[in-house]
């Protein structure tokens, strides 16, 4: 099995821990056709919770994980 990157690995770990906030959000973010939404997209030495490719738009949920 091929070494994943440090930072897929770390995406996927934290696409399957979605505070409530970040589900209720998703949940509504993908039901939109006319754009498509990431969940934890990486970008060095980040991940957006949310980010938009064709409008550049990133969305941060605020919550306990950004105080710490």
């Amino acid at each position: 099995r091929k070494k994943q990157p440090r930072n897929v690995a770390r995406a996927r770990q934290l696409r399957r821990e979605l505070s409530l906030p970040e589900v209720l959000l998703w949940n509504e973010l993908r039901r939109q056709d006319e754009v498509k939404f990431r969940r934890q997209h990486s970008i060095e030495p980040y991940f957006l919770d949310f980010y938009c490719a064709k409008a550049k738009v990133c969305v941060e949920v605020d919550g306990n994980a950004h105080d710490t």
